[in-house]
């Protein structure tokens, strides 16, 4: 009995044996041959994502730990500074430390020195070939009528009358005297005011159009500017008339008094008059720079904006300078201001004083 129990023990032994045996040689002959697509591809799969896996988790691990590396560098950098200059008052930049930074100090020199060399320039006389008459003596008088987008009934009034119109108007060039209206461009470029202006311009052929001027009640004393600027390098002529667009003008005797003045220099003529400064805002005539004009508030001596006239090297004199002239509320105190620093000769002369009462006037109100 012991003996066949010993017996029955080894039996499984010896098939546990066996089977295991078999088992590794099917498993051996297995490995040399094509393996199964099913089992075979998603354990090779499997391990190509864990590689990858692994791979990027590195990469990611590096990253973080080279920025987690920086910031910290900056820190000790920053934390370095704000010690270094805890002590030190704030540095206040300049304007010239500000330009130096932006590169713009050099470009702001030679703009200047350019400026500079165009006055200089202008101021001996190298301005553009001027228009004279076809004798090729100097123009008596321009004779620029101050006028506006809404004026077209006035100027339709003038022509004709004491104002010449086509082939009048240039015969009268040819004697000496040259007469435009003068106008500046809509706020809005090119609109519908403009190409009116354009097209009337084109008919007629007697406008002065200031294409640096913008035409509104604000800009008005700024007109001036633009006027005699454009007169002078335009036409060569011996004066340079302002005349607003709602006064009629006896020609010929604004003539007359300009030839009795002819060749004169430093001329400044009008209808001379002074008045008080308006410093409360809302009021007509208010002056936002009253306060310039002393505590008499009082303006200085200056022709009426009616009607003044200039001689042509105190109109020069505007042309090179009118970048930085000064303007006022009003047009005939802003030239007069302008003649207050000149060695101008005041021509008072009281038939420019336009009036109803047209005895001894050679201009009157519409």
């Amino acid at each position: 009995m012991d003996h066949s129990l010993q017996q029955n023990r080894k039996q499984p032994i010896r098939d546990t044996l066996a089977m295991a045996m078999m088992n590794d040689r099917r498993w051996k002959s297995g490995s040399n041959s094509k393996p199964s697509s099913l089992h075979g591809g998603s354990g090779g799969s499997a391990r190509v994502t864990s590689l990858i896996m692994g791979f990027l988790s590195c990469i990611a691990w590096l990253y973080i730990a080279g920025r987690l590396w920086q910031d910290t560098e900056n820190r000790i950098l920053l934390s370095s500074l704000l010690h270094k200059n805890a002590n030190q008052k704030p540095k206040i930049l300049t304007l010239e430390d500000k330009l130096t930074n932006l590169k713009c100090k050099d470009v702001s020199k030679r703009i200047v020195d350019a400026e500079m060399d165009l006055t200089l320039a202008k101021s001996r006389g190298y301005l553009r070939q001027n228009n004279s008459t076809a004798s090729g003596k100097r123009l008596l008088a321009v004779i620029g009528v101050y006028t506006g987008f809404g004026s077209h009934l006035n100027r339709k009034a003038f022509r004709g009358s004491w104002m010449p119109k086509d082939d009048d108007l240039r015969k009268l060039e040819e004697k000496g005297v040259v007469i435009r209206f003068i106008i500046g461009r809509s706020p809005n470029r090119g609109d519908s005011l403009d190409r009116i202006i354009d097209e009337e311009s084109r008919q007629t052929n007697d406008f002065l159009i200031l294409d640096g001027h913008e035409e509104a009640s604000e800009e008005l004393p700024k007109k001036a500017k633009y006027f005699f600027s454009e007169a002078v390098e335009k036409w060569d002529a011996e004066f340079y008339v302002k005349v607003d667009d709602n006064i009629n003008l006896d020609l010929s005797g604004l003539i007359d008094i300009l030839e009795s003045h002819r060749g004169q220099l430093g001329i400044y003529m009008g209808c001379m008059k002074s008045g008080s400064v308006i410093n409360e805002e809302g009021k007509q005539w208010y002056e936002p720079d009253w306060w310039k004009f002393g505590d008499g508030k009082s303006y200085f001596r200056h022709a009426s904006g009616s009607l003044f006239i200039l001689s042509k090297n105190i109109a020069r004199y505007i042309n090179i300078n009118r970048a930085s002239l000064k303007t006022y509320a009003f047009d005939d105190t802003t030239v007069g201001s302008w003649m207050m620093g000149l060695q101008a000769t005041y021509v008072d002369d009281n038939r420019l004083c336009c009036s109803y009462t047209k005895q001894d006037k050679v201009c009157f109100p519409v």
